[in-house]
């Protein structure tokens, strides 16, 4: 009973807490269940029913840029961010600029990618904002007025090397003006300025600008040739940001320069700075201090060698008297070799030359000659001949004794004998030389006589 009740219980609240009216599982044929393409699908005609095209800006991250030529970013703000899609057939001014940190106004329709269940953006324009802007105007015009030929090298005019007065356009209150006119005055102290004060920098600057050089211009043709004319017109400024710059980007500056009668010098911001009227002037300085350097220089270079002419001068006159005293020299030095007497004084001093030469060749000969005969009567004097005869006699006799004493005649006057074969001359040493029947010859001292060899017993 107990097990029973406290099922029907269960049975009572489970129906009564999940029951929203049918059965917890409802049938195929009672819900609608739909698969994720169809609930991607439905979404996405929502979207670009209930949204469609819309214009949103915010800063360019994560951009892709794919082989196909289809350009993926996400655009972000301080709360959200929204993916995009640039296609490569949808034609949008400065794609080449469009880059991480931009900030741009996107216009396009809002749609979802299915593939990955994500809306997105297809962007169809995309203007850049702030600095892009700037920068995407400056290259338009750029390209505009480069088209138009008013960059051209050859249409360039060459600044006078001496001028003696400027038409100077720029701030009152800027460093730019101080910079000029501090070199001025340093280099060229009587160079006339006419100052056209204007505004370089916020609206209206470009028109204050362009303004000044007609005016420069206008004053040019008022004058005409009764006073000395302005030879050049110079428009500067000091660094700044592009925005503080962009007055000289403007279009109505740079045909103020290209129309000037006048050479225009631009000089804005610092060496890294290049503006439209950089490109228009006749000449482009790297700061107005640069500026004023390049002007001045003939006149500043001119004085230089005005100081510097007394001293250049009085060693331009010593070098050239010290070349000409050492040309005088030489010509004297040759002047004095081929002079007549000078060639006499030569030959005559060669015929000494030789006549010592030869008395010293005579002299040295004959103590040569001295010498010698000296040498063979020494010589002569230790072998002294008589006494060597002498000797040799003594010796020779010596020899002759010698001889005597050792010839076979002595030696038979002393009773000895030589016996010889008579029929061969052979002398017998021995007895056993001789053979029976032999006649043998034997010589005494006073003749020879024969014996005949016969056996003993």
């Amino acid at each position: 009973m107990v097990r029973d009740h406290n099922a029907n219980l269960m049975s009572r609240t489970s129906k009564n807490q999940w029951d929203f009216g049918g059965e917890l599982f409802p049938t195929e044929a009672v819900r609608k269940v739909l698969s994720v393409s169809e609930l991607t699908g439905n979404i996405k005609r929502l979207l670009e029913k209930q949204v469609g095209q819309v214009a949103v800006s915010g800063e360019i991250t994560n951009l892709r840029a794919q082989a196909s030529g289809h350009v993926y970013f996400t655009l972000k703000d301080v709360g959200a961010q929204l993916a995009c899609v640039l296609f490569r057939n949808t034609s949008v001014p400065h794609r080449a600029l469009l880059a991480d940190g931009q900030k741009v106004l996107l216009t396009g329709d809002v749609t979802v990618y299915e593939a990955r269940g994500q809306y997105q953006l297809i962007v169809s324009s995309a203007e850049l904002q702030g600095v892009g802007a700037l920068q995407a105007a400056f290259e338009r015009l750029k390209e505009k007025l480069a088209a138009e030929g008013l960059f051209k090298f050859e249409r360039k005019r060459k600044l006078p090397r001496y001028p003696q007065r400027i038409g100077l356009v720029t701030s009152p209150t800027g460093a730019a003006i101080r910079d000029v006119l501090h070199v001025i005055a340093r280099r060229q102290p009587g160079l006339e300025i006419i100052f056209v004060p204007c505004r370089v920098q916020g609206d209206g600057a470009a028109a204050e600008i362009a303004s000044a050089i007609r005016l420069l211009n206008a004053f040019q043709s008022a004058i005409g040739n009764r006073q000395s004319t302005i030879d050049l017109i110079l428009v500067t400024r000091g660094g700044g940001s592009l925005e503080d710059l962009w007055a000289f980007n403007e279009e109505a500056v740079a045909r103020a320069i290209f129309e000037s009668a006048v050479p225009v010098v631009s000089a804005v911001g610092h060496e890294i700075d290049f503006t439209i009227a950089d490109f228009v002037a006749d000449l482009r300085a790297a700061t107005p201090s640069a500026a004023a350097e390049l002007i001045t220089e003939g006149a500043f270079a001119s004085r230089e060698f005005v100081a510097d002419a007394t001293v250049r001068l009085r060693l331009l006159a010593r070098q050239h008297l010290e070349a000409a005293e050492e040309r005088f020299a030489q010509v004297r030095h040759r002047l004095s070799l081929a002079h007549p007497q000078r060639r006499l004084e030569g030959f005559a001093q060669r015929l000494d030359d030789a006549t010592v030469g030869l008395g010293r060749e005579m002299k040295s000969q004959l103590r040569e000659r001295q010498h010698r005969v000296q040498q063979a009567v020494a010589r002569l004097r230790q072998l002294k001949p008589a006494a060597r005869i002498a000797l040799r006699q003594a010796h020779l006799a010596s020899l002759t004794s010698r001889l005597r004493l050792l010839s076979p005649e002595n030696v038979l006057a002393r009773g000895y004998s030589i016996t010889t074969d008579a029929a061969t001359g052979k002398v017998i040493r021995r007895a056993g030389q001789a053979k029976p029947g032999q006649t043998l010859r034997t010589r005494v001292q006073d003749g020879a006589v024969e014996s005949v060899v016969r056996k003993l017993q």
